[in-house]
């Protein structure tokens, strides 16, 4: 008892899980073409189950024909198989069309509904950010253990909301169809399969509806072993949609850092690294259609056996000439629609592992989500005086720069920086320097907002630009990679070519339009350059430089720095620079240095204003 109602609660959470996920679209602000495709698709599975009760008793009929040599009659029910067919057809092809419009319609929703949702209050990078905080057996994704951070973002908005979106259509409608099937073939089943009269122990007993029951009991009893042959295969396909992911997404890496890789000469590790990923794919994969074959075996036997069965159950009636070859036909033809029904779990249900899995895989999916968007908002909410425990309130739109008892740990829990308390006005130049790993960069990120371990208070302005060690560029055009983030037609053709030249870069002023892989088309050089000339096309007052000129000669590094800093006094603010080489000290008038803190500080490291 205590199994069937664990399973039974499982059930109810997974229905909550789907309705959940799928509720939002028929709210949405396409609800009502939502609704309006859902209730013809549902009129047509109607409609075609209509049509299948019509040439079922056009069997009978047709058959009877045969039976009795009625010429008359044979070529009248033919004729009534032609335009019951077109009708069906015709059904059929509409059911197909709309079911996919329905479909592509949602999946379009949801894609847009998830990706504005990832891309929003940071949450992309916190999720991030979150996964590397787990131990390394649940981030490998080991058989048996739970993940508790959502893997491969991009495959479940790519791939599991295109999966979850057809199953659950696909499914609902054939679920429907099967219960309509069901509830207008089983009278009819009823009615023609009469009483099994038999004697036991010398009382006579009478059966109604033999062939109802014995339906019932054939597909109970399938439905039953389907279920424990087929069980495996819910954790093998929530595992190879993780595993595929992954091969994916290391390729894709391959491929990024193609460069890197061949200067290493690491081919021989990336392909070890591939073929250990894709052995894990393989490996799982054959685990899977092992299981799948055992249902297979049964599944077919099970069909087959069905075809035969009915007949098998009547023929001593048709033989005794109780009923005729029509009523025989109609007979298989009603039990084979309600077996049909009955069956539908048993059909269905690699099907329904595979989208038990998918919905398995969004839920995870949606949960993190909305949790990292709940706390970007949250972060994203001005509260100068009560600042959350644990989060950093960064405060928008003063002329300076100041922090109150700022805090800054790692995602391992490790603090970092402890108590800061920071300032640097208009016309500053601030030099940030210590060992690799103080927390440089990471006083940059909580700066930003974006570093979801810090606690305190931080007050910076408005007009900010940050330059990071490794600057983003979309593919795509030169001009959509410079105006970057904002539209390239907000800046003229001058202006974006100026920008270039300033930043060293006349040899691209005159390329604008052409459209490359710009992170791997550029050197590392270049794409330094390319990311200062952005900041001097968008003219901020207060610029962050984390490592900008780290890849550059000392004579570029130099020119590039007095164009900073000209342009930061020139707009009234500050420039604050991450960087490890002396010679960028000399455009700086003020040093923040982090150094290794004594045993037993609470910091791992300490800051000093010099």
């Amino acid at each position: 008892m205590v199994v069937v109602q664990d399973k039974f609660a499982s059930f109810k959470t997974f229905v909550r899980k789907v309705w959940a996920l799928s509720l939002p679209y028929f709210q949405s602000e396409d609800r009502w073409k939502a609704r309006g495709l859902l209730v013809a698709i549902v009129m047509l599975n109607l409609a075609a189950v209509y049509m299948l009760v019509l040439l079922n008793d056009w069997n009978r009929l047709f058959y009877d024909a045969l039976q009795n040599k009625d010429e008359a009659v044979f070529w009248r029910e033919l004729g009534r198989f032609t335009y019951l067919a077109f009708a069906f057809i015709l059904i059929a092809v509409y059911r197909f069309y709309l079911t996919q419009l329905l479909e592509i319609r949602w999946r379009a929703w949801m894609t847009g509904h998830y990706l504005k949702r990832w891309l929003s209050n940071h949450a992309f990078y916190r999720l991030e950010l979150a996964r590397y905080t787990q131990p390394a057996t649940e981030q490998e994704g080991q058989p048996g253990v739970p993940q508790t951070m959502p893997d491969n973002p991009d495959q479940r908005i790519q791939e599991d909301l295109n999966l979850f979106t057809s199953y659950t259509v696909s499914l609902s409608m054939g679920l429907l169809n099967a219960v309509v099937t069901l509830l207008s073939f089983v009278g009819i089943l009823w009615s023609l399969s009469g009483a099994f009269a038999f004697t036991l122990g010398g009382t006579a007993y009478s059966i109604p509806g033999f062939m109802v029951w014995m339906a019932v009991l054939y597909c109970v009893a399938g439905s039953v072993i389907t279920h424990y042959i087929g069980r495996p295969q819910i954790q093998l396909n929530f595992l190879q949609q993780r595993y595929e992911a992954d091969f994916r997404h290391h390729m894709v890496r391959v491929r990024e850092y193609s460069e890197a890789i061949a200067l290493d000469k690491g081919e021989a590790v990336e392909r070890s690294h591939l073929d250990t990923r894709f052995s894990t794919v393989l490996g799982n994969y054959l685990a899977l259609i092992k299981k799948q074959k055992s249902l297979v075996w049964f599944t077919n036997f099970f069909g087959q056996a069905a075809t035969v069965f009915p007949f098998i159950i009547s023929a001593p009636r048709f033989f005794s000439g109780a009923i005729q070859l029509g009523e025989l036909m109609q007979i298989a033809s009603a039990f084979g629609r309600v077996q049909d029904s009955l069956s539908w779990f048993v059909d269905n249900y690699s099907t329904l592992a595979a989208w038990r899995a998918t919905t398995d895989r969004l839920t995870s999916f949606e949960e993190h989500i909305a949790t990292h968007t709940r706390e970007g908002q949250a972060r994203a909410a001005v509260n100068a005086s009560t600042p959350a425990a644990g989060d950093a309130t960064v405060i928008v739109g003063a002329d300076h720069l100041q922090t109150v008892d700022l805090s800054l740990s790692l995602p391992s829990g490790e603090v970092l920086l402890s108590g800061l308390a920071l300032q640097a006005q208009p016309g500053d130049s601030v030099l940030v320097n210590g060992p690799s790993g103080s927390g440089k960069s990471t006083l940059f990120r909580a700066l930003a907002g974006i570093w979801p371990f810090a606690h305190g208070r931080a007050v910076v302005p408005h007009s900010t630009m940050f330059i990071p060690q490794r600057p983003y560029f979309p593919d795509g055009s030169l001009r959509d990679a410079l105006a970057y983030p904002q539209p390239a037609d907000s800046y003229n053709d001058a202006a974006l070519q100026q920008a270039l030249n300033d930043a060293l870069l006349p040899q691209l002023a005159e390329r604008l339009d052409d459209r490359d892989a710009w992170s791997q088309k550029l050197s590392g050089g270049e794409q330094q350059r390319l990311a200062i000339a952005r900041v001097l096309l968008k003219k901020p007052q207060w610029i962050f430089a984390d490592e900008a000129t780290s890849a550059l000669d000392e004579s570029a590094e130099k020119t590039l720095y007095a164009k900073l800093l000209s342009q930061t006094q020139q707009a009234g603010g500050a420039l604050v620079s991450i960087a490890h080489r002396p010679t960028v000290a000399a455009f700086h008038t003020l040093r923040w240095e982090l150094e290794k803190s004594p045993a037993g500080a609470e910091a791992a490291y300490a800051l000093t204003v010099r």
